[in-house]
C-alpha cells in the first residue's frame, strides 16, 4: 500500500506529465522526467530503505553476503569505512549503496545524488542503501 506521501507524489508527477505532453512543452517535458526520477526515485530507494531496517539488526552479516563482503573489501570493518568515506561525500541529499554488478556477480559500493535510483543510474542491484 502507498502511503499519503506516494500517493500524492504520483497524483503530482501524473498530472505534470499530462499537462507537459498536451502542451507539447519540452520544458516542461523536462521537469516532469526530473520530477519521475525524484519522486519514483524515492519511492524505490525508501522501499529498500525500510527493508534493511530490523529491531535484530546490527553487526556484519553471515552466510553469503557475509563471505562476499569479506572477499570483496577483506572485512565488514573496511566496508564500513569504505561505504562511510563514499556516503560522507555526497554534497547535499543522496544515497550510499551497497549493490552487486549482475554480470560479474561482485560486490560494489556506489553513490547516487538526490533520489536516483542505484539500478538505472549505475547498473547495480541494491543491497542496502544509506539514506543521506
Amino acid at each position: 500500500n502507498l502511503s499519503k506521501e506516494e500517493k500524492e507524489a504520483v497524483v503530482s508527477t501524473q498530472s505534470t506529465g499530462e499537462a507537459a505532453v498536451e502542451a507539447k512543452n519540452i520544458s516542461m517535458v523536462m521537469t516532469y522526467q526530473r520530477d519521475m526520477v525524484f519522486n519514483a526515485g524515492g519511492h524505490i530507494n525508501h522501499s529498500i530503505f525500510w527493508q534493511n531496517l530490523s529491531p535484530n539488526g546490527g553487526g556484519a552479516p553471515s552466510g553469503v553476503l557475509g563471505d562476499a563482503i569479506t572477499s570483496t573489501f577483506s572485512s565488514f570493518d573496511k566496508f564500513k569505512a569504505e561505504l562511510s568515506a563514499l556516503t560522507v561525500g555526497v554534497q547535499g541529499s543522496g544515497w550510499g549503496w551497497l549493490g552487486v554488478d549482475p554480470t560479474t556477480k561482485r560486490l560494489a559500493i556506489a553513490k547516487c545524488a538526490n533520489q536516483d535510483p542505484l539500478l538505472p543510474t549505475t547498473g547495480l542491484v541494491p543491497l542496502l542503501g544509506i539514506d543521506v
